[in-house]
Parts: C-alpha cells; sequence; structure tokens
C-alpha cells in the first residue's frame, strides 16, 4: 500500500496530501475546499478531543452550543474588531424558498452568537466567572485549502470565557495555553514552544495573544492553538456590563481560546515517514493491530483460539486492537496497510508461532521485530506503549533542536532560513521591520517564548539593544 507514496525529500507537500489519502484520513469533498473525515482520521480526532476535553473540564469549564447561522447585523459589529473576517464567509440569503428579510452568516467563530447570550446572563459580579466551550464546526471561504491544515469547514473547539477582573482574565489565558501545551506533548508527543505573539501576529481585538508552535518535518512552524486575552474590548463591542461588588457598571473582560482538526495534520507532519503515519500511542486509534496468518482450516481455528485469548487480555488492560483477518488480502498487503495508518503496535501470529508459544510483535517507530511468549505479550504491549510515547516526543524535540538556529545579524538569519528551520534571535523590533522580514524572507515572529534567557543582546535586525528572544520562522 505504501507504493505510490512520494518520498518526502522529493515532495513534502505531495507526500502529505498522499499520507492523508492512503492512510484514509480524509478525502475531498464536493465542494471545492471541503474535506470528507473518514473514519480512522476522525478516531484519531476523537482521541485529541477526548484528551482536550477532558483537561477543560478539569479546569473548570463546561461545554455548551450555540446556533451556527448569525444574523448579518452581528458579523457587521464583529467586523468593526476582525478586520477583514467577513470576506471569508458564507451568506445564507434564502431559506423556506423565500428571500430572507436579514440574511444570515455561517458560523466563522462565535464571538457575536455568545456575547449576545452573554449580555442577557450577565447582570452581576455574582454571574461571573463564565467558563464555557463549544465543540462545533466552522466555515471560512478560505481561497487556498489544503487536508486538515485549511479547509472551508473545519472542526474545532472555541472557548469563550467571561471574568470581573483584568487579573482573572490573564490567569485565564496563560492556564489554556498551558493546556495546549500539554495536549501536544503529553499527548500528541509534539514538542511547542509556548509564548506571546508580538502585536503584529495577535489576534485583532486582543490585549494579548498567547500561543504553541510546532516545527514539522519540512521544518517550517505550525500554529498549533492560540488563547486570547480580550480584555474589555469585545464586551465593549456588545455592551456586556456588569454591578461590581463596588456598586459600579463595568464592562466584562474576556477569552477566547480554540484548536481545531489542523492538529492532526500536524500530527501527521510531525512523526510521518516515507512509509506513511507514525502516531503515538495516546491517540492512535488501535495500539495494536493483530494478523493472524493461515493457510489451513486447521491452523486458522488454533490461531483464532490464541486471537481470542488475547484479545480478552488486551481488553482487560485497556489496550486497543483490531484483529484483520480479512481472507481477501495478503499478509504482506496487510503490513504495508497499517504501517501506512501508523498503528504502533503489529502482531503477526501464523502456525508456527502457535507451535513455538510465541507471536510476533512489530514496532512502527523503529521497526524492531520481537518475538514474545503469548502468556507475556499483554504486559509486554502495556509497558511498551509509554515507551514509544516519549520515545516519538524525543525524536520530534531532537530534530526540533538540530534544526534550530542561533543568529546574531540579518545576513545570517537569511543564510540560516535557507537551511530551514526556528531562528532564535535577540528581538527589539516594531511592526513596521516584521513586516519588511516577512516581505523578504517569508518569515514570521512565531512568538516570544516565555522560557526566556534572561540575558541581554542586540537586535539581529535593527541594531538596538534587546532583552527579549524571539523564534522566527517560515509556516503554514
Amino acid at each position: 500500500m505504501s507504493k505510490g507514496v512520494t518520498k518526502q525529500s522529493v515532495d513534502y507537500s505531495k507526500w502529505y496530501t498522499d499520507v492523508v489519502l492512503k492512510a484514509e484520513l480524509a478525502d475531498y469533498g464536493p465542494v471545492k475546499g471541503t474535506m470528507i473525515i473518514r473514519p480512522y482520521g476522525y478516531t484519531i480526532w476523537e482521541k485529541i478531543k477526548e484528551a482536550a476535553d477532558n483537561m477543560f473540564k478539569e479546569t473548570g469549564h463546561v461545554n455548551a452550543y450555540f446556533p451556527m447561522f448569525i444574523p448579518e447585523s452581528f458579523m457587521k459589529k464583529e467586523a468593526e474588531h476582525v478586520e477583514g473576517f467577513a470576506p471569508e464567509c458564507a451568506v445564507v440569503t434564502h431559506g423556506g424558498g423565500k428571500k430572507l428579510e436579514e440574511s444570515l452568516y455561517i458560523r466563522p467563530t462565535s464571538e457575536t452568537i455568545i456575547w449576545s447570550a452573554y449580555k442577557k446572563w450577565i447582570n452581576s459580579y455574582r454571574d461571573l466567572p463564565i467558563l464555557i466551550n463549544q465543540w462545533a464546526n466552522v466555515v471560512r471561504w478560505e481561497m487556498r485549502t489544503r487536508l486538515f491544515l485549511r479547509t472551508t469547514e473545519f472542526l474545532w473547539q472555541e472557548g469563550h470565557t467571561a471574568h470581573a477582573t483584568a487579573e482573572e482574565a490573564e490567569i485565564e489565558t496563560k492556564k489554556m495555553v498551558e493546556v495546549y501545551r500539554q495536549l501536544a506533548e503529553d499527548y500528541m508527543a509534539m514538542p511547542v514552544w509556548v509564548g506571546v505573539k508580538t502585536d503584529a501576529e495577535k489576534f485583532a481585538g486582543a490585549v494579548h495573544t498567547y500561543c504553541i508552535e510546532a516545527m514539522m518535518g519540512d521544518k517550517k512552524a505550525l500554529q498549533a492553538g492560540t488563547s486570547h486575552n480580550l480584555g474589555q474590548n469585545f464586551a465593549k463591542a456588545f455592551d456586556v456590563t456588569f454591578l461590581s461588588k463596588d456598586n459600579k457598571q463595568e464592562y466584562v473582560y474576556a477569552t477566547s481560546w480554540g484548536v481545531s482538526t489542523r492538529l492532526v495534520g500536524g500530527l501527521i507532519m510531525c512523526h510521518g515517514d516515507d512509509k506513511g503515519l507514525v502516531l503515538p500511542p495516546k491517540v492512535a486509534p488501535y495500539h495494536v493491530v493483530i494478523i493472524p496468518i493461515w493457510r489451513k482450516e486447521e491452523d486458522r481455528v488454533a490461531i483464532m483460539e490464541k486471537v481470542d485469548l488475547l484479545t480478552k487480555e488486551f481488553k482487560e488492560k485497556g489496550i486497543r486492537y483490531f484483529v484483520d483477518d480479512n481472507p481477501q488480502q495478503s499478509p504482506g498487503w496487510k503490513f504495508n496497510q497499517w504501517e501506512m495508518k501508523g498503528v504502533p503496535l503489529r502482531m503477526e501470529i501464523g502456525p508456527k508461532d502457535v507451535e513455538k508459544g510465541h507471536t510476533v510483535i512489530v514496532r512502527r517507530d523503529i521497526k524492531s521485530k520481537e518475538f514474545i511468549p503469548f502468556k507475556e505479550s499483554s504486559d509486554y504491549i502495556k509497558n511498551l506503549l509509554p515507551i514509544i510515547q516519549d520515545g516519538l516526543f524525543q525524536k520530534a524535540l531532537k530534530f526540533r533542536e538540530e534544526n534550530t538556529h542561533v543568529v546574531e545579524n540579518y545576513d545570517d538569519f537569511k543564510t540560516a532560513l535557507n537551511k530551514g528551520g526556528f531562528i532564535k534571535v535577540f528581538w527589539a523590533g516594531s511592526g513596521k521591520d516584521e513586516e519588511k522580514i516577512q516581505k523578504e524572507t517569508k518569515a514570521t515572529v512565531r512568538c516570544i517564548p516565555f522560557e526566556q534567557n534572561d540575558g541581554t543582546g542586540t537586535c539581529f535586525y535593527t541594531g538596538k539593544p534587546a532583552d527579549k528572544i524571539a523564534i522566527f520562522a517560515k509556516s503554514y
């Protein structure tokens, strides 16, 4: 099945698309720019979603659902604060065979519809905080689309919280970007830089935007999640006030934060190789695929008896598995297929294995093969999964470190950029400086990391004294 997959070194973009299609993660929808998420791809999203949702609830958030149709008057109010958003929107002008009195926008994001509700729900400081998250689909009429990374319709979560003080809102914003760091690193084995966006890169209308930035296999950056401290800007736009403890009318402080199905794309590009996907166990649909191999019926019976015993143990120990006993496909074809799908472990059981009392276990990450006694195999797999998980993280971290360059001047910056990867520099530039650098090199400030070296230096671009380190890169 791996035949026909373009090598990463030949055309990384084509390799990515080949893997998405051949691993049966997604397919193209009938409307340009739309995506059909296939069951295997959707299960990966469910695992990511489940991990994130559990962490949201552990931090006191609750889920709700708001309408996908937004009145045009709401969007016009939002457009004053989110410059240029309206051109990306899909608009419904007719319903029930009649022209609507007011056009309806299909949700590109939910600030307007949520804050119109908050205006009704919030009267006093006693009504705060509101900590709501929504899992939903959104539509943005993108010109250039790419499966999972940028599609006209995609799935995401959007948290929208309301607070009585600026301090509470700032604590919330940083708390949620830390949740995203844990999601990326602890579950997806994807190392990220965590930091603040510059004023030129932050979300329009935000006081601060915090983000996680990951390095992909082609050494480009992927913005994998953002958390925005909106201050009172959106509350003022939607006139959401509350009576404070001091008996004064004040505007609410707000945050918003989100991740999307783009994370599936990040997972592919962070760990994938020329054979296809390589999935971290925590988000893999299956930890192990079992492939019985037989020619004679008596062999099949003996093998499947072993399979039944093993799967019973797997269930008891929380090991996710799939038994691929489809007689229409050869063992070799199955090996290639599941290698493409990135399942962490493959278990092979043939007549000789039954005779010898062992099974063959093949690791997807390092392609090793071990002969493990049947009675030990469930414990062996259970203990191996965290080793694979950590190994993938360490491999990705090493790759990022090897492709992160420290430079001191603009000429060295451009030379390093030609190699690809992240560039770490002292930075004291302006938004106009960022614009010039982007125009000349296509690189942007990905973030000012929380993790600083507490030293001072000279800005690589302006020559001014600088006390902040910035990460630059080309990005998706």
